[in-house]
């Protein structure tokens, strides 16, 4: 999401400062969990940017302390713009706060209020310390990007976005059943970006062998130190060679297509983050249990008339009925559209 200048108390540094916190925070997106994804900017009493910090992965630095590290002394009487509350649990890293005290910074800045029970209250034990802390600048931006935990850690399921590819008129595939490729290079090169920012991809057996695909993550000239784990949901045998049991990546085999089933499953084995893949059948049980969170349409500019719709049967028989949504993002992927869209609905 795209910052908005905030009315009020916030100045265009300070706003400035969050926006880059955030961006540092999406650095660690697929690759944080069962921990959130954050980002730090330190700037120093003069002014000027002192450090900078993300979490990379579970068990490493936060991002104050790494954003501390980089700063040294020069963090001194200055802030710091923090996207999630800093935590004052200690568990295999340090407390957050107690390092931002003890650096002497004079102010924190944070996005989000930590749902954590664990690690919650961070504000508190700064503000005893005698640290000014200013909450909720560019918040709504910050909690878009961090939904995924954010939702895990209010409701306990894994977060679902439903990706897929169609035409203008929402086909998935064409009469004869073909379907590659109905969107362009560039759309396919930004779904294996959205692969990489999640931490299971999940399809059906009815895809994996009408269309044995890989599942894995292909961006030149980057290596992931993990890639999602994928699932494969279903009753039906897959054969031997499918390239989806290859040893590019996890694999999962779930016999218990359930979605609540199959989601309580993941989140045991600390999936914070679903990416749906799977055809309209999935798609379907997934929208009818009202399990979609959230959804990225690559649309091309094409028109089939006939097909597999992109949806299937989702239990909606009226209007009223449909899952809402809320669209957060339209742009060009090349020669087409991507829709993100939210579901509108009460956690």
């Amino acid at each position: 999401m795209s910052a908005r200048l905030p009315a009020g108390r916030w100045s265009p540094a300070d706003v400035n400062a969050m926006q880059s916190a955030i961006d540092l925070a999406e650095h660690g997106l697929g690759m944080t969990s069962p921990n959130p994804i954050v980002g730090c900017v330190l700037i120093g009493a003069d002014g000027v940017v002192v450090g900078e910090g993300f979490h990379a992965r579970a068990g490493e630095p936060h991002a104050e302390v790494l954003a501390l590290t980089n700063a040294g002394a020069r963090a001194r009487g200055g802030t710091a713009f923090v996207t999630l509350e800093p935590c004052r649990h200690v568990g295999r890293t340090g407390a957050c706060t107690e390092a931002l005290i003890e650096a002497g910074v004079a102010r924190v800045v944070f996005a989000v209020t930590d749902p954590d029970p664990v690690a919650r209250n961070g504000a508190e034990a700064l503000r005893s310390a005698g640290v000014e802390v200013d909450v909720g600048l560019l918040g709504a931006e910050a909690a878009w990007s961090n939904a995924a935990w954010l939702h895990v850690t209010r409701t306990g399921r894994p977060f679902v976005t439903w990706k897929y590819a169609a035409t203008l008129d929402g086909r998935v595939s064409a009469a004869d059943g073909t379907s590659r490729w109905i969107t362009g290079r560039a759309a396919r090169h930004d779904v294996h970006l959205l692969r990489s920012r999640s931490d299971a991809i999940v399809v059906g057996t009815g895809t994996v062998l009408a269309d044995d695909p890989h599942l894995d993550v292909r961006l030149p000239g980057v290596s992931l130190p993990r890639h999602p784990l994928r699932v494969v949901v279903g009753r039906r045998a897959i054969p031997a060679t499918a390239k989806v049991l290859d040893d590019s990546a996890p694999t999962l085999l779930l016999t218990e297509h359930d979605p609540r089933s199959v989601l309580t499953v993941l989140a045991e084995r600390d999936v914070v983050s679903v990416l749906l893949e799977g055809g309209p059948s999935l798609a379907g049980a997934f929208v009818a249990a009202g399990l979609v969170d959230r959804v990225v349409a690559y649309l091309a500019p094409a028109l089939f008339g006939a097909g597999l719709p992109a949806l299937g049967d989702a239990g909606i028989e009226t209007l009223s009925a449909a899952l809402k949504l809320h669209v957060d993002r339209v742009d060009l992927v090349g020669a087409d559209v991507r829709i993100i869209a939210s579901a509108l609905r009460g956690e």
